[in-house]
């Protein structure tokens, strides 16, 4: 099962734009100067990619597990990469030239940080 997580966008100032997507009442996941990650009450992400971040603009499809994740990155012939937040995820070509990322997240991502609200 796979469903729709986030868009990446570019930013010239990932806190400036942080900053105003909390104020629209995104719950702020990630804020670095490279690139910050905000979501909606549902859970889906805007992700910013400043000027320093190495992603390209894109789509990207949570998968449910990592083996299903390692499956798709084998049909598509690209290496796995695992990010700073653990997660671990693919990109690939989607239609007219748009990234497409494959991302899946660890059982426990999020809970050190729900853990520290408390």
């Amino acid at each position: 099962m796979s469903l729709f997580d986030h868009i990446a966008i570019k930013s010239s100032n990932v806190a400036v734009d942080v900053e105003k997507y909390r104020q629209l009442g995104f719950h702020v996941e990630a804020c670095f100067e490279d690139w910050g990650m905000v979501r909606d009450e549902k859970g889906t992400g805007i992700a910013l990619l400043g000027p320093g971040s190495h992603h390209p603009t894109h789509f990207a499809i949570r998968v449910a597990d990592l083996a299903e994740l390692e499956k798709a990155a084998a049909a598509e012939n690209r290496p796995l990469q695992k990010h700073r937040d653990e997660t671990i995820s693919f990109y690939t070509n989607g239609a007219q030239g748009v990234a497409l990322e494959y991302i899946w997240y660890p059982p426990n991502f999020g809970a050190e940080k729900t853990a520290t609200k408390e």
